[in-house]
């Protein structure tokens, strides 16, 4: 196993999960031998989708039928697929919705090969100008509900800041609110998947459970040195703490510095990641935060308990990881 996976027993346990592959691909991709991997009680089907997207839809929208899955996760092509299956929780990671377009900028036309074994033993397909044509004639149909608000809150996209194939972010985000920006490229890897897709996974799959985690807030000062660079080992505590808690992070609120929330912001955005998205509170009165932990360098009267980093009790962030370690998500 990659050091950066992990198995999570408990997550999506009994339920089913449809992953929908991107274009030249499969169910036997790399990513669905993740997903069984990080959550081996799941039942996570991915279906071989076929080359025409009319015939892909029916398929995906029949097996939606059948299985009613708990959560669709869709990558490039997939994701263009999974906006379109509505009434389900989705998360659309790098979503192609603009698939006819990007097949003729990435010079597609012509004879291809798929990048993962197909169950029909299929390798080789050619795509056509009219194939392109049905690809722009399915884009057309998406959003067909993007107004609905239960599906304004059910779906999530993804987007890889590396990504050279596909930039569909300011489009989704005009008809979805849920857009987040991740550190990776259109393709996953370990350390993408598990950084920006679990946490959304987590998060779908405790709402959906009505499961309360401890809460958590950590201070900005607590994760950036003086020279604007992530304590150390502050990111990988961050990591520990998302598994078993709901991590909150707060910053003073702006006051004579405009730019002050836009660079804390970013900051969060390169470093923290998916993990801290809608989860930045701007406060100048901390002892108001209502939660189970508050992790700051300064003591705060708070009904939280206080872990006071950088003194005698916890000197560094890797005391703290043994400190929650030791309490085990409680």
């Amino acid at each position: 196993m990659s050091q950066e996976l992990t198995t999570y027993p408990d997550l999506m346990a009994g339920k089913t999960l449809l992953y929908v592959h991107g274009f030249g691909s499969s169910g036997q991709s790399g990513t669905v031998s993740r997903m069984r991997m990080v959550m081996p009680r799941a039942n996570v089907v991915a279906p071989d989708l076929p080359l025409h997207p009319q015939a892909a839809i029916d398929l995906l929208r029949q097996t939606c039928e059948e299985l009613r899955p708990h959560l669709i996760i869709g990558t490039s092509m997939g994701g263009m697929y999974a906006e379109m299956l509505y009434g389900y929780d989705r998360i659309l990671t790098n979503p192609a919705f603009e698939m006819g377009d990007t097949m003729v900028s990435h010079n597609m036309v012509g004879a291809q090969q798929f990048q993962n074994p197909r169950l029909d033993g299929v390798q080789q397909f050619i795509v056509t100008k009219a194939l392109v044509r049905e690809y722009k004639e399915m884009t057309q149909h998406c959003f067909a509900h993007a107004d609905n608000p239960d599906e304004q809150q059910r779906v999530v996209g993804l987007f890889g800041d590396e990504d050279t194939t596909v930039d569909t972010f300011d489009l989704f985000h005009s008809h979805y609110p849920q857009a987040i920006r991740f550190h990776g490229a259109h393709r996953m890897d370990d350390r993408s998947f598990m950084h920006s897709v679990m946490p959304v996974v987590r998060w779908i799959d405790d709402r959906q459970q009505g499961r309360q985690r401890p809460i958590v807030y950590i201070a900005s000062e607590a994760l950036i040195d003086r020279w604007g660079k992530p304590q150390s080992s502050a990111q990988k505590a961050v990591r520990m703490l998302i598994e078993r808690y709901q991590v909150y992070f707060y910053a003073p609120a702006p006051t004579n510095d405009p730019d002050h929330m836009a660079h804390i912001m970013a900051w969060m955005q390169q470093h923290i990641n998916v993990p801290a998205y809608n989860h930045v509170i701007f406060t100048n009165q901390p002892q108001l935060l209502y939660g189970d932990y508050l992790i700051a360098p300064s003591p705060t009267d708070t009904l939280a308990t206080h872990i006071p980093i950088f003194n005698d009790t916890f000197k560094t962030w890797e005391e703290v990881i043994d400190y929650f370690q030791q309490l085990g998500g409680q």
